[in-house]
Parts: structure tokens; C-alpha cells; sequence
């Protein structure tokens, strides 16, 4: 971690595709480092056993590279991907842009990654090793059946990793939010259980922060209905609307990071409330301190995912959020996560 501090200010003089590939080589050579999370942190879900509920959000390692590098950070889990069948190289560059000022990222990248071939062979190399893997999957560009990239995607992924999340929410291919209208995703949900099949692989849905209320309401009763495990709550926004320094805001794409926290954490906090906190929630968007990670909790999230917030604060980050957390539920009373999840809607 020392050595990611050291790097930071290098890294962010180069174009930020640059910087994170090379985050991605340096990531292969670092040493394993064994840590142990209080017993407060620990979680159960999905029937996966979480050492702390704070997980690396998809988008990083889109590949899967560096899998077990990104656990030993101190991560609870991490997500891989978005993966699409075949290898695509996404949109035009540039593509991703530090908003510095407002601690944000914007990226246009469009799916771009290597395919299902590399990215199966890779966690079926390191498949023993152990932790919490998803693969987040997600459908190529020119699909003519793109529902059809999402079952071959899970049936191959299966048993490969510990859950499924089936991405539907970039908004950097163009008709894919599409999926999240209602009869659309009827149909996808149907589909994409008939492919998982038998298999026990717990399966989420990544929904996008841009939904109305009634949106929310036609997405929670299919979710329920076809029961799918949880939803992640939520993606990347297109919305301009809260207050941006930075000159790079007028770039088109998706935009993550702390201004979107507010938005990402009030379509959470509705879902719970509309499944009345039957439906797991995977909360994402904004999670730059303990602070954030216990507001979407108390929210209604479960577990939690960040990426943004390491550009600028580092891998350090992880292990302040896990102690603030265990900090907080000692103030407020909670003996463990599970505890915390939703108060703040009692």
C-alpha cells in the first residue's frame, strides 16, 4: 500500500487509461499480505461468508487479472469484469477523465475487454485460491441477441466464481439501459435463470442511478417475483445536474465518484423500502470513508462496493473504511453488520 501512496502523484501526470493499466501490472507483483477483519465486519449472504462487507466494484479488473492481488488489499470481495463474449475494444479513446476538483471519474469505455475465453481461463487457473469472486457480465455492442450473451456468460462463469451480476446499466452501449424496462427484463431475468439452471450461484442485477419511482417499483416486484438474489444498486449516472468544478464535466459518459453518492444512496435506500428489505442490496456509488459505506448500510445495502475513491485516496482507503465501520457499529449499539442493515428506516 506504502508503494501505491509513493505512486499516486506519478500516476495521475498520466492519461488515466495509462495509469490504470499500469495499476494493473504492478497489482501481479505485489506480495500476498494476510489480514484478519474484526468480528463485527464478518457477514453472511448469498451463503457466502463475508470477512467484510466492503467489496471492489466492477469496472477495475475488467479482465481478470489480478483477482487475488485486489483481496489482498483487504477487500471482502471483489467483482471482475464487465466481461462480454467476445473481445471488443469499447469506445474511442479518450474515454475516461479525472474530474479532480469533485474527487469523481468520468469514463466512456464501452465494454471494452478481452472476452469470456481469457477471462474463464484465468479464474479457472486461480479457482482454488479461495475468497468471494463475481463476474460481472455483460452483452457485446453488435449482439444481434444480446439476452443471448447474458445466458452464454453465465453458463460459462458457472462455478467459477461466488455470485453473477448481470450488468444492464452502463450507459456507454448504446440501447442496453433498455433491458431494465420492464418487459424487457421479464424476459432477460427468465432467461438468464433458465441458463444458471440448477447451479446455486447466487445471481444480482446492477441497476442504474437514473430511475423514477415507478421504474423502481416495475424493477423490485419482477426482481421479486422471479426471485433473483439482490440487485447492486447502482451503476454509473448520466445526470449533470449537481453542482461540477471540473472542466471535464461537459465530457459525455458515465460519471462515478463522491457526487454521486446522494443520488446512488436515495435509489437504494427506495428499493429496500419498496421490498421492504426482503431483497439484498449491493450499494454502490460515492463510498469514499467509513461514513459513507455505514450511510448506505443503514440505507438498506448489505455489502458495499467503491472504485472511484481509490484514485485519489489510494489502496489505504481500504482498511481506514473497515476500521471506521467497526468503529461506528460500536458507537450505535450493533454487534455486527447484519445488525445495522436498514436502520435507518426503523
Amino acid at each position: 500500500m506504502a508503494l501505491f501512496d509513493t505512486l499516486r502523484p506519478v500516476l495521475h501526470l498520466l492519461d488515466p487509461e495509462t495509469a490504470h493499466n499500469l495499476t494493473i501490472k504492478t497489482l501481479k507483483y505485489m506480495p500476498h499480505k494476510h489480514q484478519v477483519d474484526p468480528q463485527s465486519l464478518h457477514i453472511k449472504l448469498f451463503n457466502l461468508d463475508f470477512q467484510n462487507p466492503v467489496g471492489l466494484a466492477a469496472g477495475f479488473d475488467k479482465n481478470a487479472e489480478v483477482p487475488d492481488a485486489i483481496l489482498n488489499l483487504g477487500f471482502g470481495f471483489a467483482e471482475l469484469g464487465t466481461v462480454t463474449p467476445l473481445a471488443q475494444h469499447g469506445n474511442a479513446k479518450p474515454r475516461i477523465f479525472r474530474l479532480s476538483k469533485d474527487r469523481a471519474v468520468i469514463n466512456r469505455l464501452g465494454f471494452n475487454n478481452d472476452g469470456l475465453t481469457p477471462f474463464v481461463a484465468r479464474l479457472k487457473f486461480r479457482f482454488l485460491n479461495g475468497g468471494i469472486i463475481g463476474a460481472n457480465i455483460g452483452a457485446n455492442k453488435d449482439s444481434q441477441d444480446r439476452v443471448a450473451d447474458y445466458e452464454l456468460g453465465i453458463k460459462s462463469v458457472l462455478g467459477l466464481c461466488s455470485y453473477i451480476a448481470i450488468n444492464i446499466s452502463s450507459p456507454n452501449t448504446q440501447g442496453l439501459r433498455a433491458l431494465q424496462e420492464a418487459n424487457a427484463l421479464d424476459e432477460l431475468i427468465e432467461r438468464c435463470l433458465a441458463a444458471r439452471g440448477a447451479s446455486r450461484t447466487p445471481m444480482l442485477v446492477k441497476i442504474a442511478p437514473d430511475l423514477n419511482d415507478s421504474e423502481l417499483e416495475a424493477i423490485a416486484a419482477i426482481a421479486r417475483a422471479r426471485q433473483i438474489d439482490g440487485l447492486i444498486v447502482s451503476n454509473t449516472t448520466i445526470d449533470r445536474s449537481m453542482p461540477l468544478l471540473s472542466r471535464q464535466a461537459k465530457e459525455s459518459g458515465g460519471l462515478s465518484g463522491q457526487p454521486l453518492m446522494h443520488n446512488s444512496t436515495m435509489i437504494l435506500s427506495k428499493i429496500y423500502k419498496i421490498t421492504h428489505g426482503k431483497l439484498p442490496i449491493i450499494g454502490v456509488g460515492g463510498i469514499a470513508s467509513g461514513a459513507d459505506a455505514y450511510t448506505k448500510i443503514c440505507a438498506g445495502a448489505s455489502l458495499v462496493q467503491l472504485y472511484t475513491a481509490l484514485i485519489y485516496k489510494g489502496p489505504g482507503l481500504i482498511r481506514q473504511i473497515t476500521t471506521e465501520l467497526d468503529t461506528l457499529l460500536l458507537r450505535d449499539g450493533f454487534k455486527n453488520i447484519a445488525e445495522a442493515v436498514g436502520t435507518a428506516h426503523h
